[in-house]
């Protein structure tokens, strides 16, 4: 017998930090994306603060265009070349997508619907994707709850 894995449908990780006061260029894209999960604290392995970096300077282009632009800002900012195959390019793209970042056209990615990056939170990650993640954590709070009080299902 095969043990069920338990798959979520959606994930959304947030972590507060300071205030971003004195970040700039890379380092506060970086804030951002250990803010929202895609980074986890303390990891080297950081080759999604330069693809969302070159996603958010440049407009409508395809994963080769957006590897080279990414060996090249790691290479100006003397970072070492490591995870940048086309596979790793392709997997942080669709992290990127998954979490409504960024979408695809044709072969080209850009920012979501060519919004800012304040209308995307607000839109798709705050109204949309926390909130069905929010509403259904609560589904399960009241299920364990009229579980274990029968009397007082609501």
């Amino acid at each position: 017998m095969k043990a069920h894995r338990e798959l979520p449908l959606a994930e959304l990780t947030l972590r507060r930090y300071e205030k971003p006061y004195k970040l700039t260029g890379r380092a506060l894209i970086k804030k951002l994306c250990l803010s929202i999960g895609l980074l986890q604290p303390g990891d080297s392995r950081d080759i999604i603060v330069d693809v969302l970096h070159v996603l958010l300077t440049n407009k409508g282009l395809n994963s080769r265009e957006i590897e080279n632009k990414v060996v090249s800002v790691r290479t100006d900012a003397k970072l070492p070349l490591l995870g940048i195959a086309s596979s790793n390019i392709r997997r942080q793209l669709k992290r990127l997508k998954d979490i409504c970042l960024i979408d695809k056209c044709g072969n080209s990615y850009r920012l979501s619907e060519d919004s800012s990056l304040p209308e995307i939170f607000t839109e798709k990650i705050e109204l949309f994707y926390l909130k069905s993640i929010k509403d259904r954590v609560k589904e399960y709070f009241d299920a364990v709850h009229n579980e274990l009080n029968p009397e007082k299902k609501e």
